[in-house]
């Protein structure tokens, strides 16, 4: 597989981490406030990662990646603002 090469198996593979992402990831926001802000984060992650899927079955794979990697910084930056806790890995996250 070439790397400047986007295929399904490279999407499928980025659509499994950031749904094993998803699932590792807990939630450790404060109060109403911060707690609103993980909901608006996680729907945008999961909006993303539908997207992505949406785009993989239409055969936009350039899109469909994008998605899904806008779906994972979304996770990402959940953690790494201190809204959900990655619970040290570093594989998945960008940890503070």
């Amino acid at each position: 597989m070439s790397n400047n090469i986007v295929s399904i198996e490279l999407v499928e593979k980025y659509l499994a981490l950031t749904e094993e992402a998803r699932s590792k990831a807990t939630p450790i926001a404060n109060g109403e406030s911060e707690q609103e802000r993980l909901t608006s984060m996680l729907r945008m992650c999961d909006d993303y990662a539908s997207d992505a899927r949406h785009f993989m079955q239409e055969g936009d794979l350039v899109r469909a990646f994008g998605a899904i990697n806008y779906s994972h910084a979304w996770l990402d930056a959940a953690v790494r603002i201190g809204l959900l806790d990655g619970h040290g890995d570093d594989r998945l996250f960008t940890l503070p």
